[in-house]
């Protein structure tokens, strides 16, 4: 197996300057780095990174927490976890809990401090604030990712989203379109992790002076079948619905073959409007209509975080980031109801 002196050796350099360049580190002249690279490429040379953990006593990974693997968003996410934490020439480690608390505790215990120099936690229904908040306390590095709250924020270094801006940009959206029997599939429960993406929905809906009751909005879980079971529901309780907002494009997924089955067409008898914008939104067929977070610089955002955490004294406040806001994408699943199309 090539060695660094061997690649120093093969480049001309010092075997510190080989180090420096694999790690970005120190002052190294343009034509000297890629001379480097070259005779790395040369020589298939590959850090020992257990080695490296070794003398430094610390490892060279970060690690993210995710509540399933299973949502196609946090393979999303993780891609621009990866591609962040790469750059700053960190290896990431994705751990899937499976929604389980008990998985979330055996990882957090697993990584923090031993197998990663950092954990990204992502904020879901089941995320334990005090077991973070004791981790961070016992000095292992830890950044709370997508908080939905900004104005509450957790007694943890975290990147939040305005998500009740989002419901409230989906709500205005199909108002504006004409539409005044609305409905609501939230993916969670009432107390839940989607509470404030519906807060902001039916606030607004409350400002138009729109009618509503109990029966127009249906709690559940963040999945394709829960959307479909939750609007076949809520579409028999009350069939005179015209416009669906749904908490995530995931059940909303499941909202559109919900309406397929009864014989409804989207958008023409039902439009539907979900929140997140990942990549299949805009590959299905209508393309839902969706309110867009920004994944790629929440990513970004937690991974300095984390680098800033890590560097900065254990008795330092929380920082909390807000990331730019929700947007609105108009795509095929909306339009004027049928009644009022001109």
């Amino acid at each position: 197996m090539t060695t660094l002196a061997e690649v120093a050796q093969v480049a001309g350099v010092t075997a510190a300057t080989v180090s420096n360049v694999l790690r970005g580190r120190g002052k190294v002249g343009a034509e000297t780095r890629q001379r480097v690279l070259a005779a790395v490429e040369a020589t298939g040379y590959r850090p020992n990174l257990m080695a490296r953990a070794l003398v430094e006593g610390k490892p060279s990974t970060l690690a993210l927490i995710v509540s399933s693997i299973a949502n196609p968003f946090y393979p999303e996410f993780a891609l621009e976890v990866e591609r962040a934490a790469r750059r700053l020439g960190y290896f990431l480690l994705v751990c899937n809990t499976n929604d389980d608390p008990a998985q979330e505790r055996a990882y957090l215990d697993a990584v923090g401090g031993s197998l990663a120099q950092g954990v990204i936690v992502m904020n879901a229904d089941f995320v334990q604030t005090d077991q973070l908040i004791a981790l961070r306390q016992r000095g292992v590095p830890v950044v709370l990712c997508m908080w939905e709250r900004p104005q509450e924020p957790p007694n943890l270094p975290c990147v939040s989203v305005d998500f009740y801006q989002a419901g409230v940009l989906a709500a205005e959206h199909l108002i504006k379109l004409g539409h005044r029997r609305l409905g609501a599939v939230v993916a969670s429960d009432p107390t839940g992790n989607h509470r404030w993406r519906y807060q902001g929905f039916i606030d607004t809906v409350h400002r138009a002076g729109l009618p509503w009751t109990d029966a127009q909005v249906n709690f559940g879980h963040d999945t394709i079948d829960d959307g479909r079971n939750s609007a076949h529901g809520l579409l028999a309780a009350c069939p005179d619905l015209t416009g669906l907002f749904v908490s995530n494009d995931l059940p909303a997924f499941g909202v559109l073959q919900a309406a397929a089955e009864l014989g409804m067409e989207v958008p023409r008898d039902l439009s539907v409007i979900g929140v997140t914008d990942i990549q299949l939104a805009h590959q299905m067929r209508p393309a839902l209509s969706t309110v867009a977070v920004p994944t790629a610089e929440a990513a970004g955002l937690a991974v300095d975080m984390l680098m800033s955490v890590i560097q900065s004294p254990p008795s330092a406040p929380p920082p909390m980031v807000i990331t730019s806001p929700p947007r609105l994408v108009v795509r095929a699943s909306t339009a004027k109801p049928r009644r009022t199309a001109s």
